[in-house]
């Protein structure tokens, strides 16, 4: 299993890594073309690209660092160390993409020519970069790799609204495309920041994993032969993708198979994904130690 472990460990570390360097490369590219161009649709994708490139960099980081063993002081290890590479990545999009827009809107009553072959070739290597990049983590099956691989999709289709703008510059003089499409893919990105520094947040603040239902959870438990009541229960995430459970179940006889009746609980959610699971056991009329 270990071995396992650590193949899957290597594998997505190697993947970052070569998702990291492809889309640093073609960052250094994308800024010095957009002030070549004088497009701030590619200036806003540079802006971008490169808190992507620092995303990819952090995760790569802290995906190797994630994997350290735990010790007495940290006994649930370092994968924490993500959610906060996320969370740096976030704040620092939101402010590079606002002052990105503050130009884009100041363009959209006086819109500059742009040199719209520049556009495409730059488009092309957009493409060609990010579509590479995708390839390279699509297949990975951590929460990481998984929300990196739809943050360079979201690139690749961010480059496809380029191609197509700088062709229709390239047949009409219409310089304001440019400025339309920075703000559109502004809005795109910042919708989808929004929504994963909502999941950074809600891990860090230790809310219950979307796929555990704990009303359902309580039901099922009441169901099985040999409890009488369950309280107690506390569900989180430690990283988004492994999950910690607890709960008190309070017996209804003095003689019942608690080894059985734990397996039975534990049954109930095997198929998710939870680390740590501790059932605590009360005897009838015994109470609770935490109520005390």
């Amino acid at each position: 299993m270990s071995g396992d472990h650590d193949h899957h460990h290597h594998g997505s570390s190697d993947n970052l890594k070569v998702a990291f360097f492809l889309n640093f490369g073609f960052t250094i590219l994308e800024i010095i073309g957009g002030f070549w161009t004088n497009s701030i649709a590619i200036l806003t994708d540079a802006v971008h690209d490169l808190g992507d490139s620092i995303s990819l960099g952090l995760a790569w980081y802290f995906d190797k660092l994630s994997h350290r063993e735990r010790t007495p002081r940290h006994t649930f290890g370092y994968r924490r160390f993500r959610l906060l590479g996320g969370l740096i990545t976030g704040v620092m999009l939101l402010l590079g993409l606002g002052f990105v827009l503050y130009h884009a809107v100041g363009r959209l009553t006086d819109p500059q020519e742009v040199r719209a072959p520049g556009m495409l070739a730059l488009a092309v290597l957009g493409v060609l970069f990010n579509g590479a990049a995708v390839l390279h983590v699509k297949s990975g099956t951590s929460l990481t790799e998984k929300l990196v691989s739809w943050h360079l999709i979201e690139d690749t289709l961010g480059w496809l609204a380029v191609l197509i703008g700088a062709g229709i510059m390239m047949v009409w003089d219409v310089p304001i495309v440019d400025p339309i499409l920075s703000i559109s893919i502004s809005m795109i990105v910042l919708w989808n920041v929004g929504r994963n520094l909502k999941k950074v947040f809600s891990v860090m603040l230790q809310a219950t994993p979307d796929s555990f239902d704990a009303e359902a959870f309580e039901t099922d438990v009441l169901a099985i032969d040999g409890i009488e009541s369950v309280h107690h229960i506390h569900c989180w995430s430690i990283d988004g993708e492994s999950h910690v459970l607890s709960a008190h179940l309070v017996l209804d006889a003095a003689d019942v198979d608690v080894a059985k009746i734990k397996e039975q609980v534990r049954d109930l959610v095997d198929s998710q994904d939870f680390e740590h699971i501790t059932l605590e056991t009360e005897r009838p009329g015994e109470p609770c130690p935490q109520n005390e």
